[in-house]
């Protein structure tokens, strides 16, 4: 099994189809079929079961998935170690989403800048899946993500219990159903705000991204549940407020990396993520605590 094979292996696993792992990889469907072919020869194996739903494993194929994760891993740790900046001894690649990237991995970057100056850094911004994908397939190190799901071989380590509360921009501090703002923060979110507010139906703002749904309502006006750490200016200076008795839902951030037996640039990333949560959540308790 070459990388391009485990790769390419590794990709269907996680799209369920040829046809999506192509798009994917960049590849003709006809080069993931080949490819995935000639590892079925070699193992002597079928890997996978084709249907009109797409692709499913079978039991070889579901073995395989282990040792192919674990092929990657290598070979892109192999990689970004021979490819390292001069002045270097290590290396390690991040990936985040959008809504994490400020205060918690900025933060992060430069915690990493200051007490860890010899590792070098790539960071990237991606959608859950993608980073889970590729944390998977071993070409990221670490993604720090919202309620991820577990994934065999994979670490989810918790960094930081995070509130989300319901602010609003009225005067009077009341709950105002016709300009609450719908923002999507995930299935665990959608079930406890559905059985909150049984009454509210659907909203006549939805916005999938924080950032934008809280630009949206600073500008225009309104109501809707953000995260506690990102409110915090707004309530200090007085442009939002808490909605006074409403419920308050957890939303917990971690991250999520490949098992190893030993890796002393992850367990630095580890230190300095771990050190920036918990300042973001002291700071943010302070801040609640003067905003009531």
């Amino acid at each position: 099994m070459d990388i391009n094979q485990a790769r390419t292996f590794l990709e269907v696993v996680h799209s369920g189809s040829f046809i999506a792992a192509a798009d994917r990889l960049n590849i003709t469907q006809t080069a993931v079929s080949a490819r995935i072919r000639t590892l079925e020869e070699s193992l002597g194996r079928r890997l996978f079961i084709r249907n009109k739903a797409g692709a499913r494993l079978t039991p070889a194929g579901e073995r395989l998935v282990r040792h192919a994760a674990a092929m990657l891993q290598l070979w892109e740790r192999a990689r970004q170690q021979v490819a390292l900046p001069p002045g270097r001894s290590g290396g390690v690649h991040l990936g985040g989403e959008l809504s994490l990237w400020h205060p918690l991995l900025a933060d992060w970057l430069i915690w990493m800048r200051r007490e860890c100056p010899d590792i070098a850094l790539q960071a990237e911004v991606d959608n859950p899946a993608n980073l889970m994908a590729r944390v998977q397939d071993g070409s990221m190190d670490v993604a720090v993500l919202y309620n991820p799901p577990h994934a065999p071989n994979l670490v989810n380590e918790l960094l930081a219990e995070e509130k989300l509360v319901l602010v609003t921009s009225t005067p009077d501090r009341r709950f105002h159903p016709e300009e609450f703002v719908f923002v999507d923060w995930g299935p665990y979110f959608a079930a406890s705000f559905a059985a909150s507010f049984p009454e509210l139906g659907s909203p006549p703002v939805s916005i999938s991204l924080g950032p934008l749904a809280l630009t949206y309502l600073l500008s225009v006006g309104g109501c809707g549940y953000f995260r506690m750490g990102i409110v915090r200016p707004f309530l200090t200076d007085g442009r939002l407020a808490l909605v006074p008795g409403a419920p308050e839902f957890s939303h917990s951030t971690h991250m999520v990396y490949a098992e190893r037996i030993e890796d002393t640039v992850l367990d630095r990333v580890r230190i300095g993520l771990k050190s920036v949560a918990a300042a973001t959540v002291n700071l943010q308790q302070t801040t609640e605590i003067s905003a009531r």
